[in-house]
């Protein structure tokens, strides 16, 4: 029975054991399943968050990106108004320097050298038993040496002083020379404002001309607007006629705004319509003409323009030809009292030059000229080209760089396209190889510079592209193209890149800001 029953407790036992243990089990499974669920949630959590974020900092670029084009067009905007709160007189008489020279200073040269004293060299006098054992005879000796090494010290004292006087006396006649000079130079250069100035009230020409071009040249354009602008003095007529170099319509913004497109995760730029831009471009050479009659207008206070001729110009790519391009698109003529009524402050730009009867290109943005007023090359009176930004523009001009240079420029640019490029040709030109596979091959590279390209060099490339079996050509044509080069590439494997797209191949590929200013002959 004793057995029996122990062998039913263990049973028991071991049934109670086995389902402890599937409680248990049980239980951590669940755990388990728990932890699972939390940390699925968890990441879930984390991965919403993260698209979250992420989706605020594309909203952020875009508005970012909305910000700097709003910021633009309110400059666009203010051009006019921004002006009429400066002064645009220039005093001559503040360019006047004082004929002030900063007092002598000798520096240490002008302290006397500490002068030797017997006190220093004086040996003590012996005392007591020293005194009674042959003291004194040692104390004498003592003295005499003392007395030589004084007047020894007192020696070389007196001659360093003296070095310190001729020294002083040198730096102070040539103080005296160089104020002389200094002087000289400042009453020399006051003289010549004085007569600058004289100049410029007696009406010369040409100092007439330099005047008003400092007027003009401290207006503050936004910095990818031009100012280069040509004066002419007419001192019989008092006439003054201005060719003002106007911005391109690439000023405006073309973007309207920037949407994030969410579903294809990019930055969608919406354009802005073609109607707007020209109605914003008009208003913006209106205002750059007003602008600049009206800093004449402020700047004369002595008389000295009775009528402004103004021509405004944009030199520029004509996008369907190809070719450089300089249509006047505003000319306006206007007396110094007519102009001075003008409120500017209230007017609008359009409509205040045609109460001028100035000529306003109805198309500017197409390049659609209008017939100038006046001709800056047709008058005999002094005239002067100024181009404010060209001492200060550190850009490497293509148009005038040294052929070499160009060439390594062209050079490296391909080489960072991903050509690689064989050895130099005059001309300049290359044969280059493309290596990537399929879509890849031989590449023939002419460039020309000078004078807008014509048909003859698309047919040239043509040719040595098919003698060298090559997969295409590129024509760089610094100058831009004939009309009829674009008739002749039609169906030959020749690609066309003009002045302004090599810009911006140069911008992108070799971070270099290079800019095409061609020299007037």
């Amino acid at each position: 029975m004793q057995r029996a029953q122990a062998t039913q407790d263990a049973a028991e036992h071991r049934a109670r054991t086995a389902a402890e243990q599937q409680r248990q089990l049980i239980r951590r499974n669940a755990e388990l399943a728990v932890a699972a669920a939390q940390r699925a949630a968890s990441d879930a959590a984390r991965q919403r968050e993260q698209r979250r974020l992420y989706a605020e900092a594309r909203a952020a670029g875009a508005a970012a990106a909305n910000a700097d084009v709003r910021a633009r067009l309110t400059d666009l905007d203010l051009l006019l108004l921004s002006t009429l709160d400066v002064d645009d007189h220039i005093d001559l008489d503040r360019f006047k320097k004082p004929v002030r020279v900063p007092p002598f200073d000798p520096g240490r040269l002008g302290r006397p050298l500490p002068e030797p004293r017997w006190e220093s060299f004086t040996p003590p006098e012996p005392r007591g038993v020293g005194r009674i054992l042959g003291g004194e005879r040692s104390h004498q000796q003592q003295v005499a040496a003392a007395k030589l090494a004084f007047q020894d010290a007192r020696d070389r004292w007196a001659a360093a002083e003296q070095r310190r006087q001729r020294q002083l006396a040198a730096r102070e006649r040539q103080y005296q020379e160089n104020r002389r000079r200094y002087e000289a130079k400042l009453i020399s250069y006051n003289a010549e404002v004085d007569r600058f100035a004289a100049a410029v009230a007696a009406a010369d020409p040409a100092s007439v001309v330099e005047y008003f071009a400092m007027v003009l040249g401290n207006s503050v354009y936004p910095d990818d607007f031009p100012q280069h602008f040509r004066l002419a003095y007419l001192p019989k007529q008092r006439h003054l006629l201005v060719e003002y170099h106007l911005p391109p319509v690439e000023v405006v913004p073309v973007v309207k705004e920037y949407r994030h497109d969410r579903v294809r995760d990019d930055l969608t730029a919406v354009p802005r319509d073609e109607g707007e831009i020209r109605r914003r471009y008009t208003e913006i050479i209106s205002m750059v003409a007003l602008r600049t009659v009206h800093e004449i207008v402020e700047a004369d206070r002595g008389g000295l323009v009775a009528e402004v001729l103004f021509n405004g110009i944009v030199d520029t790519v004509d996008r369907r030809t190809g070719q450089f391009v300089r249509p006047c698109l505003v000319s306006v003529r206007t007396d110094r009292d007519t102009f001075a009524a003008i409120k500017l402050r209230r007017v609008d730009p359009v409509a205040c030059l045609e109460h001028l009867r100035a000529g306003i290109s109805p198309r500017p943005d197409q390049l659609e000229g209008v017939t100038p007023l006046t001709d800056l090359d047709a008058e005999q009176d002094f005239t002067g080209e100024f181009n404010v930004l060209a001492d200060i523009d550190e850009r490497p001009n293509l148009a005038t760089m040294p052929a070499p240079e160009f060439e390594q420029l062209l050079r490296d640019l391909f080489g960072n396209m991903g050509l690689e490029m064989g050895e130099a040709e005059p001309g300049p030109r290359w044969l280059a190889t493309d290596p990537r596979p399929l879509f890849g091959g031989q590449v023939v590279i002419h460039a020309v510079r000078g004078a807008p390209a014509g048909p003859g060099d698309v047919t040239e490339l043509a040719e040595r592209v098919a003698d060298a079996g090559a997969t295409k050509g590129i024509l760089v044509a610094l100058d831009g193209y004939e009309a009829t080069a674009h008739e002749t590439v039609a169906g030959r494997p020749v690609e066309l890149l003009d002045g302004p797209a090599l810009l911006n191949l140069l911008a992108e590929h070799s971070r270099v800001k290079a800019r095409i200013e061609a020299v007037p002959a």
